[in-house]
C-alpha cells in the first residue's frame, strides 16, 4: 500500500462532505482523510491500486483542486 499527500483547497466540513463519494467509490483506495486544521489542507490517501494521478483527477472532478506533495 502507498500513501500519497496532497495540498488540496478542501478547507472545511462542507467540503469533506463534498468530496467523500468521489474518494469512497474510487477503487483501490484503502482509507483517506484531509487535515483541514494544516494551512495546507493536506489530503492523505492509502491505495493499493489508485495512483496520484487517478487520485488527483477524482478530486478535481468533485470540484476541489489538489497538488502532490
Amino acid at each position: 500500500m502507498k500513501t500519497y499527500k496532497f495540498k488540496t483547497n478542501i478547507n472545511c466540513g462542507n467540503c469533506v462532505r463534498a468530496v467523500t463519494p468521489h474518494l469512497n467509490k474510487l477503487e483501490g483506495v484503502q482509507e483517506w482523510k484531509v487535515d483541514t486544521d494544516n494551512p495546507e489542507k493536506v489530503l492523505e490517501v492509502k491505495a493499493d491500486a489508485a495512483d496520484a494521478e487517478t487520485i488527483r483527477e477524482t478530486v478535481k472532478k468533485a470540484g476541489f483542486e489538489a497538488e502532490q506533495l
